[in-house]
């Protein structure tokens, strides 16, 4: 087993923010590389990461690294990542993995291949509240599940990459939803084994048929509706309409009882400020009057955790589960492509999907 993982970032933004936080946080890890076209120095100071590049490439041909953190907006997921299983690096791949169930395929496909590991950051995997709200459900806390529904929802992005359709392969169903769809798959899906067979989604048109983004070429909300083999169901949203900071909720429905969960509004601290203060929780844009700051965000979304077990995975060479298998990430993207058919065509779109 090795004693240090040695880590490259690809990306100087918001992923890339917490991916750093997260290896600082763990003795196990050296993050001794960054690439990124922008944004680099300030990155590269802030987590005193000592070279630098600005090509990803260039970073890949000559650091001898473990593990590759692959950080960029959605439509470059798929050429860092085959540029990573090309050099055999170990990938963690952003959400979602792909733009399109193509290119995902492939990215699959490429890296089983190459022997190398693609984890996919699904982070709801290790969030502890949803770890627990699990524990209750397989101890029969609820009796038998019947469906679950989820969201996460805030105010809009401001990636210039994700208000494009093209680049970010949709709108807030693939940049939000994606996340209750992983957790779900695992949920309901029984780590693979429960395929989904059916879908059903509506979104907003996109641009001037947007509700409130009318500057953004995907969808500005979205919800899905998704069937099981096994006859369970499960509702998905995500949207960009939501104010007053990420709105990300969790719902289980049994036949002798229920599970809520609340992912962001969920801290034990409660502030009531005239005057504000510096940060409360993400995308909240005031922190005046009663407000409830987020402990350890990162903690508590699951971060921390997911990087940690792919750092050990790397470390002990051992398989991946189903929670940040590429496997679940390509199901993710299928079911998203799925739900976009099914709105423009207003239909149930049918398939075998997880």
């Amino acid at each position: 087993m090795k004693e240090k993982i040695k880590v490259a970032i690809v990306g100087s933004k918001f992923a890339a923010d917490f991916h750093a936080d997260s290896y600082r946080r763990n003795s196990k890890v050296d993050i001794v590389a960054v690439a990124a076209i922008d944004n680099l120095k300030e990155f590269s100071s802030r987590w005193n990461i000592p070279r630098t590049y600005e090509k990803y490439e260039e970073m890949l041909e000559k650091e001898d690294v473990d593990l590759v953190s692959v950080c960029v907006p959605n439509f470059l997921h798929y050429p860092v990542v085959m540029a990573a299983a090309a050099a055999g690096k170990n990938i963690l791949c952003e959400k979602p993995l792909a733009t399109n169930p193509q290119d995902a395929r492939k990215m699959v496909e490429t890296c089983r291949k190459k022997g190398v590991k693609l984890f996919y950051a699904e982070d709801w995997t290790f969030a502890p509240a949803l770890r627990r709200a699990t524990e209750v459900v397989h101890e029969g806390g609820i009796g038998q599940t019947l469906y679950v529904k989820a969201k996460e929802c805030h105010n809009g992005t401001h990636s210039p990459f994700a208000q494009k359709k093209e680049t970010c392969g949709g709108g807030s169903l693939i940049h939000l939803a994606i996340h209750p769809i992983g957790w779900i798959l695992q949920f309901l899906g029984q780590q693979g084994k429960n395929k989904v067979v059916e879908v059903f989604a509506m979104c907003t048109g996109g641009g001037k048929d947007n509700f409130v983004h009318k500057n953004n070429g995907g969808e500005d909300f979205g919800m899905g509706m998704m069937k099981f083999a096994d006859g369970k169901r499960a509702f998905v949203e995500g949207n960009y309409i939501t104010v007053g900071g990420m709105n990300d909720i969790v719902e289980i429905y049994g036949t002798t009882g229920n599970v809520k969960i609340d992912l962001t509004f969920g801290s034990p601290v409660k502030v009531y400020s005239r005057n504000g203060y510096s940060y409360c929780i993400e995308k909240a844009d005031t922190t005046q009057g009663w407000t409830w700051p987020a402990v350890d965000e990162f903690h508590n979304l699951g971060y921390v955790q997911e990087l940690a077990y792919a750092v050990d995975c790397v470390a002990k060479d051992e398989k991946l589960i189903y929670g940040c298998s590429p496997e679940l990430g390509l199901a993710c993207v299928e079911i998203i492509a799925a739900m976009y058919e099914s709105n423009e065509k207003g239909t149930v779109v049918r398939g075998e999907w997880g």
